[in-house]
Order: structure tokens, then C-alpha cells, then sequence
């Protein structure tokens, strides 16, 4: 390396013992992002099991029956899905860089990700779950009057009622880091 591209980098500034222990401990959450990519490994296992349930019942199910059984499979996708926002985005904001930059896989949100960001991108996912859920229970609420369901009024209210209450607080989050985000942009404007 020459001398003027060592120039370039920027040095490294050491820490004190009990900074370095503070700093370092985010390596604690590893194990808990290994067991998360551990409970998306059973959540393919659930899938396979499941699209394999839907294809040996393909000609004995009703239409109704394929697609409740469909929409669990979305379902789980979508919890997969938030589960590697969660692995990635939150290794990425809290534990150490990927340094994916230029890899031709690399996520597109992952570029402007921070914590901020994730608490948005889960409140949607989250709502997406929530919305399958409701379906889910709205198509199978369709025999209520027969008594031919788990499902009672009261139960079908409430998961409405939740639903409506994650849409809010996603709403909410959104309000208050725009807000955030304009206080900042302020602050550096009133710098310079």
C-alpha cells in the first residue's frame, strides 16, 4: 500500500477497556440472529409440509379449502420474509456491516437501511401478516350463521379490531420519523 493511499484511510481510533466492552457487546445478538435463521429453516420445513398437504388434497378440496390452504402458504412467506428483514437489516443496523456493496444479490432496501427504517419496514410486514390472517378468518367466518366454524363474532371483531389498531401504530411510527427525520434536516440546515 503506498503512502498516500494510507494517507486516505482513516485511523483507527482505540478505545478504553470499558468502551470497547460496551462496543463490543453487540455481538452478543448474534446468537439471537442465529437462532432466527434457525427458525427460518423450520418455517421452509413448514411450508414443503404444507404445499405438500395442498397437492396430495388438490382433487378432494373444495375451492375454498385451496385457498385457505394457499393463503397459509403466503402467510408463512411473508413471515419469512420479515424474518430476513429482521436477520439482515438488524445485523446490518446493530452488530456489524455486510459489506454487500456491488454484490449482485444485495437487497435493494439494505442500502438505506437503519433502524429507523426497519421499524417502518416491519409495521408494513407485520400488517401484510395481519391482513392474511384477517382474510383467512373472513373466508372461513362465511359459516357463522351454519355454526360450521371455529370462528365467533366476537373473535372475527377483534382480530378486526387489532388489525386496525397495527395500521394505526404503522401509521403512527411513520408520522413520528417523518417528524424526526424533518428536525434533523433542520438541525443540519441551521449548521451550515
Amino acid at each position: 500500500m503506498s503512502a498516500a493511499s494510507e494517507a486516505r484511510l482513516p485511523k483507527s481510533k482505540t478505545l478504553g477497556p470499558v468502551p470497547m466492552i460496551i462496543f463490543g457487546s453487540r455481538w452478543l445478538q448474534l446468537p439471537l440472529y442465529v437462532g432466527l435463521i434457525v427458525a427460518q429453516a423450520i418455517y421452509v420445513v413448514l411450508f414443503v409440509k404444507e404445499l405438500w398437504h395442498l397437492f396430495a388434497h388438490s382433487f378432494d378440496f373444495s375451492e375454498q379449502q385451496i385457498m385457505l390452504a394457499v393463503l397459509g402458504l403466503i402467510d408463512v412467506v411473508m413471515i419469512s420474509n420479515l424474518l430476513v428483514m429482521v436477520i439482515v437489516g438488524g445485523y446490518e443496523t446493530f452488530v456489524s456491516r455486510l459489506n454487500l456493496q456491488g454484490h449482485p444479490d444485495e437487497p435493494e432496501w439494505l442500502s438505506h437501511v437503519n433502524a429507523s427504517v426497519l421499524k417502518i419496514k416491519l409495521a408494513m410486514a407485520i400488517i401484510g401478516i395481519s391482513s392474511i390472517h384477517l382474510l383467512r378468518t373472513f373466508i372461513e367466518a362465511g359459516g357463522l350463521s351454519s355454526g360450521k366454524t371455529t370462528y365467533t363474532e366476537a373473535g372475527v371483531m377483534w382480530q378486526t379490531i387489532i388489525h386496525t389498531v397495527f395500521i394505526l401504530s404503522a401509521i403512527g411510527i411513520a408520522i413520528v420519523d417523518r417528524i424526526s427525520n424533518a428536525t434533523v434536516e433542520a438541525a443540519k440546515e441551521g449548521a451550515h
